[in-house]
């Protein structure tokens, strides 16, 4: 019998999540059914989704229940099958959480080819982060040559990703990142034509010498004080989809200040915008096989980059995770487990 780690939700959050909201504990698992494979974690996916999941609030998503495992998509290796459509050895892509090891349906898993990539991009510029710039980019962001493309959280595996396919389709690429490492990234590695400090004092003139002709594209990973900083900048007919509001996933009540919300729509009726929020799995059917064999040969020849944060040590992952929502995270961030 196979024993697995697991860190569960212990409590819901108020505002930010502590370590006081995360248990860890070790159960057994079930013996390996007919059509299931048992499985050894080799790399967790940390997203910022995972807050709004451990909040029982309406949302896209059922929340992790209080005493489940929280939520993750894992990189596994088979350590027993009883699948002919898998076998042991084999690398999978699966959605098992924060967790050692599991058993779980063999048609609930994706078979990896570790030559074409390494199996932890599955997670990151391969997989759901990936997919979401590429779905939100052909659906709704529809970037021609010419416009200027602005994406929030651009140094992120979303927002990185985002700005290169801007490139890619011939538009201006400007990325707002958190400090000049990450401004310096996007420019130096990432081929940006511009990039915009949000920590900086002076943001908001930055963001208006980066985008003289205005914002025909902006892919909101963020909202807050930098979504405020873009609106005023937005072209006629400018398209935002909108991916991801972090800076707003620990608020407990509205912010002070006077009701902004009917400047927001004079603006939305006056500059005609398509503002659009979407979830990447909505186009799967649809998209995600182009997906995987654009961006893979892409990264192939070198027109597609891609920066990993990996955190050594399931232990370590809440203390990763906030992290992340603070935008400690330089890259996909993920948490290597064995």
């Amino acid at each position: 019998m196979t024993s697995s780690t697991r860190i569960v939700l212990a409590s819901r959050p108020t505002g930010a999540p502590t370590a006081e909201n995360f248990r860890t504990e070790t159960v057994d698992l079930p013996e390996v059914g007919d059509g299931q494979v048992s499985l050894k974690t080799l790399y967790l996916s940390l997203d910022p989704y995972m807050r709004g999941r451990m909040s029982d609030a309406e949302s896209y998503a059922e929340p992790v229940e209080v005493g489940d495992t929280m939520v993750g998509a894992t990189v596994s290796e088979v350590i027993e099958s009883r699948s002919d459509a898998v076998s042991v050895g084999a690398v999978v892509l699966g959605y098992t959480g924060w967790q050692s090891h599991a058993v779980v349906d063999a048609s609930s898993v994706r078979v990896l080819d570790p030559e074409k990539a390494p199996v932890s991009t599955a997670l990151g510029v391969l997989g759901m982060p990936g997919f979401t710039a590429y779905s939100g980019m052909t659906k709704i962001g529809q970037p021609k040559a010419g416009e200027t493309v602005v994406v929030a959280a651009a140094s992120g595996p979303v927002g990185s990703a985002v700005g290169q396919f801007a490139k890619i389709k011939g538009a201006r690429a400007v990325g707002i990142a958190g400090g000049p490492e990450k401004c310096a990234y996007l420019i130096d590695e990432l081929g940006f034509d511009a990039a915009v400090d949000h920590r900086a004092p002076d943001f908001e003139d930055q963001l208006k010498a980066a985008t003289p002709d205005g914002i025909d594209v902006y892919f909101e990973n963020v909202g807050g004080a930098v979504a405020k900083a873009v609106l005023p900048r937005l072209n006629l007919y400018a398209r935002v989809p909108v991916c991801g509001l972090i800076a707003q996933y620990n608020d407990t009540q509205a912010p002070e200040g006077p009701d902004r919300l009917p400047g927001f729509f004079t603006r939305v009726l006056t500059k005609s915008l398509t503002i659009r929020g979407f979830i990447q799995s909505e186009f799967v059917p649809e998209l995600y096989k182009d997906f995987l064999r654009e961006v893979a040969e892409w990264i192939d020849n070198g027109s597609f980059r891609y920066r990993e944060d990996v955190v050594e040590g399931l232990e370590n992952a809440p203390d990763a995770f906030f992290g992340l929502l603070e935008g400690k995270n330089f890259g996909k961030l993920v948490v290597k487990v064995a």
